[in-house]
């Protein structure tokens, strides 16, 4: 076992191609001092505003499958138990105890650390029942009370782990006076020697004795040793740690993507263009636009008008109803300056919406932000979700993906991943947050074209791997439409900078 204490990250891509590599074969702990005090970049966009310090930090932890702990405690606890015993095949758990509360509290923790506690079922419940009293309670937790004996322990704890029902056992003893800690002790060795004598070897235990100091509370058989806590909570975080790192071991590495009908290199034209003229800053609506449409993203069918007679003629075009939103390179939330129209049904509603954002800015001194206005159908249906990217300036490009539209900010449902994204990670940002029901289709709601939005993630990982110029961007919203028809990007902000080279 590798245990890490760190501060930060001299090269954090580098980092995570040795993690990934040395994590399949040993497992790595890290506690990272300094969360709370490098502060937040002052945000220019939505995806800034969810990214806090730690954000990246999180993102390379899970990609890489380090296990984070957040203290020195923990980092020995957790320690303590990959280096005594397997690691779990799944994430059910069994609880034998022989007091109630304690009992609870470890279930409660084993739920919050990402554990299940099993529904055991009644013919396993009828043998564990042969030898404990009436009182005893036989649901998971097992609770075989107060009085419970060595033999006890013994019946119970082999059953438990000679079933295919768990797949960790937790063994919990508090002192109260009725039996002898040793010879509880025995009981519990004689439980687990015997599950192993039957080949039952691949399921870890971990015990916590609870009570006087001088309760005994090592726990060593021929060939392994019982990881022992203070307290049940303690066991159930360790646990929990060891069975997300068992999932990750046996995750393929995923692949990463190349799309032919990319074209990254007028991509990158298109961004150094954009500096060399104006130097960092954000594309304009037109540049935008013409980038995604290089990179095979779906943007909604639109025109830029900088003038009220332009914007009539391009609405003729695009067909009633439209949308119509301020086009600038400086302001960022057009909703703040009340430049945004939405189901305009005619020629004359769009001249006034023009005017009206002309006249807006100009009351406001910012008149000189306006560079036109951009037009777009009405979108009546599809899922509002979000895709977005800050570059941290140790990490890199951390790509943020939600439920999309004004309410993101408020709700903070996001996934977070550092870039390069392979196929596997989109996935799991997709299917991460709370509102993926909502994108396989809620209460008789149609669901969105989930492939679609994967593939969307692929390309935006793509780019910010070719094209080191973007540094931030926001399509907020993209609209999943229904399976088979996949998403359009119906507002978007990108940000570019000179060329910073990374270390590899």
């Amino acid at each position: 076992v590798i245990l890490l204490y760190l501060e930060s990250f001299k090269n954090p891509r580098r980092f995570m191609q040795l993690a990934r590599k040395v994590g399949k074969r040993k497992p790595i702990l890290l506690v990272k001092g300094g969360r709370t005090g490098a502060g937040q970049r002052a945000a220019g966009s939505h995806t800034a505003a969810l990214a806090a310090s730690d954000t990246a930090v999180e993102a390379l932890m899970h990609q890489t499958g380090v296990i984070r702990v957040q203290s020195i405690e923990e980092l020995f606890d957790v320690a303590e138990l990959l280096s005594a015993q397997s690691l779990p095949a799944g994430k059910r758990v069994g609880i034998v105890t022989n007091a109630g509360g304690p009992g609870i509290l470890c279930a409660d923790a084993c739920e919050i650390s990402g554990l299940e506690i099993v529904k055991i079922s009644d013919e396993l419940q009828a043998t564990i029942a042969e030898c404990l009293p009436s009182a005893a309670g036989l649901f998971n937790p097992i609770d075989m009370i107060a009085s419970a004996t060595p033999q006890e322990y013994a019946h119970v704890i082999q059953t438990m782990l000679l079933s295919d029902e768990i797949d960790a056992l937790i063994v919990i003893y508090i002192t109260v006076g009725v039996t002898d800690p040793d010879e509880i002790v025995k009981g519990i060795k004689q439980g687990i020697q015997a599950s192993r004598d039957a080949g039952k070897n691949d399921k870890p235990v971990v015990s916590c004795f609870m009570g006087e100091k001088e309760v005994r509370t090592e726990i060593t058989l021929e060939t392994e040793r019982i990881p022992t806590y203070k307290f049940p909570e303690s066991a159930a975080i360790a646990l929990g740690k060891a069975a997300g790192y068992a999932e990750w071991k046996q995750k393929e590495a995923g692949a990463l993507y190349r799309f032919t009908d990319a074209d990254t290199d007028e991509a990158q034209r298109i961004c150094r263009k954009a500096i060399q003229e104006r130097g960092e800053g954000w594309l304009s609506a037109q540049e935008t636009i013409d980038l995604c449409a290089a990179m095979g993203l779906p943007f909604s069918r639109s025109g830029v008008a900088t003038s009220a007679s332009e914007a009539e003629a391009i609405a003729q075009a695009l067909g009633f109803p439209v949308a119509l939103k301020l086009a600038s390179t400086e302001i960022v939330h057009k909703t703040e300056h009340n430049a945004v129209y939405l189901n305009l049904q005619d020629a004359s509603q769009v001249s006034d919406a023009f005017l009206s954002i002309q006249k807006n800015l100009e009351e406001s001194g910012n008149l000189h932000a306006m560079d036109g206005v951009l037009l777009q159908p009405m979108l009546k249906e599809g899922i509002e979700i979000m895709v977005g990217v800050v570059d941290d300036p140790a990490f890199g490009p951390l790509i943020a993906f939600g439920l999309g539209g004004v309410h993101v900010e408020i709700l903070k449902d996001v996934s977070f991943r550092l870039s390069p994204l392979s196929d596997f990670d989109v996935k799991e940002m997709v299917s991460e947050i709370r509102g993926t029901l909502l994108l396989q289709g809620y209460r008789g709601k149609p669901a969105a074209d989930i492939p679609a939005i994967e593939e969307f993630l692929l390309r935006i990982s793509l780019l910010l791997e070719e094209v080191e110029e973007v540094c931030e961007l926001d399509f907020n919203p993209i609209m999943a439409l229904a399976p088979g028809n996949g998403c359009v990007i119906v507002d978007a902000r990108i940000r570019v900078r000179p060329l910073i080279k990374r270390e590899s």
